[in-house]
């Protein structure tokens, strides 16, 4: 290629500038195609969790070394730590972020195919493939994930470079930032202790010298044996939101082996193929592959015909394949099997390309190896070419082409905006409202947060209003004197709280209640489960009801003059026993027994949804 001269003369854009100059480009168009759809997206399910406790503990130890079903993310704690209190559900700036963090994993990635193959060309393949994949694309719109995979995609592209400097230079600056890079992989993800384990392959397989390294291996050692301890102590002893420490167990062998079948045929080759085409909707904002059938046979075809042209070519190929399975077993499916098979299923996770979005960097390091001759290799091929020298042109533009028809499909879908727009929603109304005002916390639509999964952390006053911010009061059962209690419709809005069940009418004048047990006939008896009782009355002086509907009881309040108390009972019966406690009476007037619900027919505040 002819050089370009700059104003002095001098020529700046030589061969390897000029494959520098098109992966900078590369990245920054992936940027800009990308942008779209995750500006579209908006938190979900787990990441109000984690913006919760971020908010709700200090910045210790305790804090951030908590593993969640089996991550260790303390640099993903201290993100969403920050987060929080940088605006709450900032989307803005997680959106920023999410964007940064992946233009820096695509600079990284292209540093490692330059140092390790050299400036040609074709390393703008591999670094396609990575910036393309739809194997990123479902972890990329979900913000807990991107907060600890992609701090990872970009340590192990860094650490490989600098352990492939260290190999070449000796120098050991070189070993001690791959060290370094490890460390922060580990900050973040719990894949990043294969880090040294791929550098060990890739030095015995195609840099040579391993035995020169014994002082590289130690250090490497020193900074992964600390970790396991550290992680081993802390997956033992964490207590889950179940109350329990994490579970671990093996599924049968039935169950792995389709687990394992389904996440490679049904996920990894399709996707580093364009794959899946198809996507299963997992509610509004999120999908898995749904890849069919006779495609995913296709895609296993491909592969296997391209892993023999590659064994047949390339010398040590078959090393590069077997590097990528092996890391597929024990750093994606290994981690799935020690528990998470169990509550999943092996088709629910076999689909579920989280697992796999940080796996991408390491097939695009793999393509590299197979196809791609390192820097410096002797004798790299085993036979020419021949007619399949340009072979791969086709195949990388319907791989292309598949891909962002992929990512388009994914992208034919809400996303976050009808979640956004009821979180949105419900924080203004809880801006508007008085303060003081009694808001019944209850849990928030599965769309946002699935109450089986976070227990309280799905609760709206978890959700919605995780730092106390505004002034209302939140209440999980109803109980005692209360005028007028909320609770959020459908949209997020707050309304006026209603009981949807039966009525005993107060007939022509209320009736006089003592400390002799009242019964009051229930026209329609609920059939049982947790029932509110309200009970309308005009008293003299303040008192205590108590309050019998079969074997369940309660006591509440009742204040002075004219009023409504309210009592939660778990069970039904056919009749309702009123008593005052400590003496006095109370004259007992309609009397509504049911569940809570929105009143539908009363004014919404605010009257119309927040739409974005």
């Amino acid at each position: 290629m002819e050089s370009v001269a700059t104003a002095g003369g001098r020529p700046w854009l030589r061969g390897g500038d000029a494959v520098l100059a098109a992966g900078l480009v590369m990245v920054a168009v992936q940027l800009v195609w990308k942008a779209g759809l995750v500006n579209r997206t908006y938190f979900r399910q787990d990441d109000f969790m984690f913006l919760a406790r971020g908010l709700e503990n200090g910045f210790t130890w305790d804090y951030l070394m908590r593993v969640d079903y089996g991550h260790l993310m303390p640099g993903a704690f201290a993100i969403h730590w920050a987060l929080g209190r940088l605006g709450g559900h900032n989307d803005v700036l997680a959106h920023v972020l999410t964007l940064g963090l992946q233009a820096a994993a695509g600079l990284a990635l292209l540093r490692l195919l330059r140092v390790l193959f050299g400036p040609r060309p074709a390393i703008l393949v591999p670094l396609g493939f990575a910036l393309v994949t739809p194997m990123t694309i479902s972890g990329l719109s979900w913000w807990a994930v991107v907060a600890e995979t992609l701090p990872f995609q970009i340590a192990l592209p860094m650490a490989l470079a600098s352990h492939v400097l260290c190999v070449r230079t000796g120098r050991l600056r070189h070993a001690v930032a791959a060290a370094a890079w490890t460390a922060l992989g580990m900050v973040f993800f719990v894949k990043a202790p294969f880090i040294p384990i791929l550098a060990f392959v890739l030095t015995v397989g195609w840099l040579g010298g391993a035995r020169r390294l014994l002082r590289v291996w130690a250090l490497y050692l020193a900074v992964l044996v600390p970790y396991a301890v550290l992680f081993l102590h802390q997956l033992l002893t964490t207590v889950q939101l179940t109350r329990q420490t994490s579970p671990i167990s093996l599924p049968s062998a039935e169950v792995a082996a389709k687990s394992v079948w389904t996440l490679l045929t049904g996920s990894l080759i399709p996707t580093s193929l364009g794959g899946p085409w198809r996507w299963q909707p997992i509610g509004e904002d999120y999908a898995l592959a749904a890849t069919p059938a006779p495609l995913m046979w296709a895609s296993l075809a491909v592969a296997v015909a391209a892993v023999a042209v590659s064994v047949r070519l390339r010398r040590r190929a078959w090393l590069a394949w077997a590097t990528l399975l092996g890391y597929f077993l024990l750093a994606d499916v290994a981690p799935i099997m020690l528990g998470r098979i169990e509550l999943l299923g092996p088709d629910l996770s076999g689909y579920e390309l989280r697992y796999l979005s940080s796996t991408a960097v390491v097939v695009a390091i793999v393509i590299g190896l197979a196809f791609l001759p390192v820097a410096g290799e002797p004798r790299p091929w085993l036979r020419p070419a021949g007619p399949l020298r340009l072979a791969w042109a086709p195949l990388a533009a319907v791989v292309a082409v598949s891909s962002v028809w992929s990512v388009a499909a994914y992208a034919d879908r809400p996303l976050g905006r009808n979640v956004k727009s009821y979180v949105e929603t419900a924080e203004a109304a809880l801006a508007l409202v008085p303060a003081g005002t009694v808001v019944l916390d209850t849990y928030v639509p599965e769309k946002v947060a699935f109450p089986l999964f976070f227990y309280d952390y799905a609760r709206h006053s978890k959700v919605v209003d995780p730092a106390a911010r505004h002034h209302v009061t939140w209440t999980r059962r109803l109980a005692g004197p209360m005028t007028v209690p909320r609770m959020f419709d459908a949209r997020g809005r707050l309304r006026p709280l209603r009981l949807t069940g039966t009525t005993i009418p107060a007939g022509t004048a209320c009736r006089q209640v003592g400390g002799t047990e009242v019964r009051f006939p229930i026209p329609d008896p609920p059939a049982g489960g947790e029932q509110v009782v309200q009970i309308s009355y005009l008293n003299g002086e303040a008192t205590t009801l108590e309050v019998r509907m079969g074997l369940a009881r309660t006591s509440v309040p009742a204040g002075a003059n004219l009023g409504i108390t309210y009592a939660t009972l778990d069970g039904g019966a056919p009749e309702l026993a009123l008593r005052t406690v400590g003496g006095g009476t109370t004259c007992v007037g309609e009397i509504r027994v049911g569940v809570p619900a929105a009143d539908e027919t009363a004014a919404a505040v605010p009257p119309q949804p927040v739409e974005r």
